[in-house]
């Protein structure tokens, strides 16, 4: 679903080049086949989505929620079921942690806390977000109690955390219990069910107290459009097996479709390096960040928000992966062979990946960073230690330490094109067997993601699918490993790689993809701290809302502010008059 520069600036006439047109540009809605009434549409069933469901339900409104996939749970139930949950807790003070909605805000707006490359990690939060986020964090906990979320220890940690916050641990892990793990498609042992922490855990539970409250949920209904009148947005129309369906709001239509990274030209717009070639966005190929809700919002008047957060090196907007061989390579989500959706991903990887083992090379067969470099800095409690709230000394102390491997990887071959390309991981038999690799399916795709050789100039003549944009030359192949190999035992002079213990010399020798993974979603619709959407004067659009990663203006990783912001506009949408 492309998306044109031009859309941003006249997001209200419905420019059809942004995929998703407003309903100026649809049949008449009277047109569109069955129509279906309730107070709140919803637009997706992930954490966002179920959240504002079951808060607008509990509110005494009817909800209907419309999702484009056949499956719930959007990112969320594919995710570690972390929630950062903080504020003062009941877990918190079970723990003697001092915390409070005014410490939390003051932890999420902190101007001076900086990651080890100079880039800040809450100094552009939208500080009227971040109250509303710090207002609710105890609410939040105690809505997911209630709604039977187990946690797989009473008391909060510092595990998963990106971005949110340096003075306290809050963060919570829902337990996956008997549900059945999206990722493996099987349940987990049950002597394991209460401390393996999944979305599911916390999804399931959602799901049963919004269809216990009347709740319908719609599958294979994706978003087509926003039906905006004078009055403000009063319907959508979706898509269900090649029909238009007209659902009509009377309240509110919440915004819960997710971020834009699985879009290219939506993401280009912020970071023009990130081409078709990043093609195994998190949490895909279960959930698709396309935008389609974001898009919709532009195009009936709505600003975005956001985009200093999105573009940010800071956590995992963009992260090293460290699974490869397969297209789908974040390090946290590997697809078993029972996943419902494994016949997409095709794939699980190889994982455990000692980069030692490994070299990675270009499009051009060449090295461009030590392998053991690092992806981006993130911030969560004591980070910065010691740590006074807003100090100039936080920033001043820091030591300068930038882990560039993600950049040096989108940096490209200076062809005048963006986009760094497809990144291999080259190896050969030792390495394997150090490793203790299976390389072969369902572990590596070789339908383009992985390839093997008996020789380096044969392994280079082999790489060949849609984003290696050129051939990769065997010769520059060859004399990389020459080189590299010299290196072992001693001094890496190009790149400072540590000791390179490892000579790749023994056949097989394999290709594996090890591309850079889009991740975090931090840029959005603009919103209030109701959650309703703004227009580019800043004026609320009446009945439309956003939350989580369909929203901007929140640098925070993941499952805490889509589940906020979600229960905020169920919450102030059930109790609209417009």
């Amino acid at each position: 679903m492309p998306v044109s520069r031009r859309s941003l600036l006249k997001a209200g006439a419905g420019i059809a080049a942004a995929g998703v047109a407003s309903s100026m540009l649809q049949p008449s809605i009277a047109n569109a086949a069955d129509p279906r009434v309730a107070d709140i549409v919803v637009l997706g069933c992930g954490s966002a989505g179920l959240g504002a469901a079951v808060a607008a339900a509990e509110a005494g409104a009817s909800v209907i929620v419309l999702e484009a996939q056949p499956h719930i749970g959007g990112r969320g139930i594919v995710s570690s079921g972390n929630i950062p949950l903080g504020g003062g807790t009941a877990a918190q003070i079970a723990a003697g942690i001092v915390d409070s909605p005014d410490l939390l805000f003051r932890d999420l707006t902190d101007w001076s806390i900086v990651q080890t490359n100079g880039f800040p990690s809450y100094r552009y939060n939208d500080r009227e977000l971040i109250r509303a986020f710090a207002d609710i964090n105890v609410d939040l906990y105690n809505f997911l109690v209630r709604h039977g979320v187990v946690w797989t220890r009473p008391t909060p940690d510092n595990v998963g955390g990106n971005e949110v916050g340096n003075s306290v641990n809050r963060m919570m892990h829902a337990a996956i219990m008997n549900y059945v793990s999206v990722r493996t498609g099987l349940p987990v042992a049950a002597s394991q069910q209460r401390t393996t922490s999944q979305g599911p855990g916390f999804i399931y539970p959602l799901e049963a107290a919004a269809k216990a409250r009347g709740v319908k949920i719609l599958l294979n209904h994706r978003l087509e459009s926003l039906h905006r009148t004078r009055a403000g947005v009063v319907g959508v129309v979706a898509s269900n097996q090649g029909r238009l369906v007209n659902i009509q709001a009377r309240k509110g239509v919440v915004i819960a479709t997710g971020g834009g990274n699985g879009n290219v030209e939506y993401r280009r717009q912020f970071d023009p390096r990130l081409t078709a070639e990043y093609c195994g966005v998190a949490g895909e190929p279960y959930s698709f960040q396309d935008a389609s809700g974001i898009l919709a919002g532009l195009n009936v008047g709505a600003s975005l928000a956001g985009t200093y957060n999105q573009t940010a090196e800071i956590g995992t907007n963009i992260i090293k992966p460290t699974a490869i061989g397969t297209r789908y390579n974040y390090s946290f989500l590997q697809w078993g062979p029972q996943s419902p959706v494994f016949n997409l991903a095709k794939a699980s990887g190889l994982t455990n990946v000692d980069n030692q083992n490994v070299i990675h090379v270009n499009m051009l067969g060449k090295r461009f960073f030590d392998e053991t470099g690092g992806q981006f800095g993130t911030n969560s409690a004591r980070s910065v230690n010691p740590y006074t709230q807003g100090s100039y000394l936080n920033a001043k102390n820091i030591t300068w330490n930038p882990q560039n491997w993600i950049n040096a990887a989108l940096a490209g071959i200076d062809d005048g094109k963006n986009g760094g390309g497809p990144i291999w991981a080259i190896f050969d038999a030792d390495a394997v067997a150090r490793q203790r690799w299976t390389v072969a399916p369902p572990y590596v795709d070789p339908d383009g993601f992985f390839f093997q050789a008996n020789t380096l100039e044969e392994l280079a003549q082999k790489i060949v699918m849609q984003h290696q944009r050129v051939p990769m030359p065997p010769e520059n192949l060859v004399a990389t490993v020459e080189r590299y190999n010299s290196f072992v035992g001693g001094v890496d002079t190009d790149f400072g790689k540590p000791t390179p213990r490892y000579k790749i010399q023994k056949a097989p020798f394999y290709a594996a993809w090890s591309t850079p993974v889009i991740h975090d979603a931090r840029s959005g619709l603009r919103i209030n701290r109701s959650s309703q959407v703004l227009d580019f004067a800043g004026q609320v659009i009446p009945g439309l809302y956003a939350a989580g990663e369909a929203a901007g203006g929140f640098s925070q990783h993941g499952n805490g502010r889509a589940l906020s912001q979600g229960i905020i506009a169920g919450r102030h949408a059930a109790s609209s008059s417009y």
